[in-house]
């Protein structure tokens, strides 16, 4: 069953990925995600249910709506694929334990949080605030402990740090900043994201998350400020690179710390 199991995970997590595609298409403009049904942004014409299988349909109708010939976005499909392999990496880890739900939830939360961020550079606090109680009964539960393969809080009082560590660390900047340039450098949303990183993966490692996604955005800020007339100037999402440094924590962290280890032993 193990092998059938992962497949069904796969599969919940591309169609969970469908609907994250609504709720990133719909929130930017302050549509509702649960009605109307899906139509083509193009013509209008709601999307059949056999049109909107994940992935395989946007395969089949060749990237174009089968009404009107306009063509679909890549990110949809890839959306449904990297939701769908995120679910399968967490079965791999978590088996088949309730843990599966609750961490697979924050990791749809974080894709969510990260396409946003990106599109209109606003990290909405209807996911933010869910996510810090996610994290928080993941604590409470000692899901770091059933799961020592992965970076997570082994206690409620480990999570609870994490929060109030993460947040009060950008709060701590984004204050500093608007005293000594007069103008808002870091969102709230910002703030309330990292807590919630910090109550899943608990204080230890706030600063490795926080580290890889200042080290990831610099160098897309710096490359970004090339191209852009914007100079310096040029708004870096740092949602973005918050949900990447996040997601490699947790997967990859223990395997990153024992390669760091390894370099200062030589």
């Amino acid at each position: 069953m193990t092998p059938l199991l992962a497949v069904y995970a796969f599969l919940l997590g591309a169609i969970v990925g469908s609907f994250l595609n609504v709720v990133i298409h719909r929130y930017p403009a302050g549509l509702s995600i649960v009605s109307p049904p899906s139509s083509c942004p193009g013509c209008g014409h709601r999307i059949r249910a056999w049109d909107n299988i994940p992935v395989l349909s946007y395969l089949m109708l060749r990237a174009r709506c089968r009404d009107c010939g306009d063509g679909i976005s890549l990110r949809y499909p890839l959306i449904e694929l990297v939701n769908g392999l995120f679910f399968l990496a967490v079965y791999f880890h978590t088996g088949p334990r309730m843990s599966f739900f609750p961490l697979a939830a924050i990791v749809s939360m974080t894709v969510v949080l990260m396409y946003i961020d990106l599109d209109i550079q606003i990290l909405p606090d209807v996911i933010d605030i869910p996510g810090i109680a996610i994290g928080l009964l993941m604590g409470w539960r000692h899901v770091g402990d059933i799961h020592p393969n992965l970076v997570l809080a082994g206690s409620l009082v480990d999570s609870a740090a994490g929060a109030l560590l993460g947040s009060g660390m950008l709060l701590s900047v984004a204050v500093i900043y608007k005293f000594l340039r007069k103008v808002d450098g870091m969102g709230m949303g910002d703030v309330k994201m990292l807590a919630m990183i910090g109550a899943v993966v608990g204080w230890r490692a706030v600063l490795p998350v926080v580290f890889l996604a200042s080290i990831t955005g610099a160098i897309f800020g710096v490359l970004m400020s090339i191209r852009s007339r914007e100079g310096l100037k040029f708004a870096v999402p740092f949602g973005v690179f918050l949900g990447l440094g996040f997601l490699i924590v947790i997967f990859f962290g223990h395997t990153l710390l024992q390669w760091y280890s390894s370099l200062l032993l030589v």
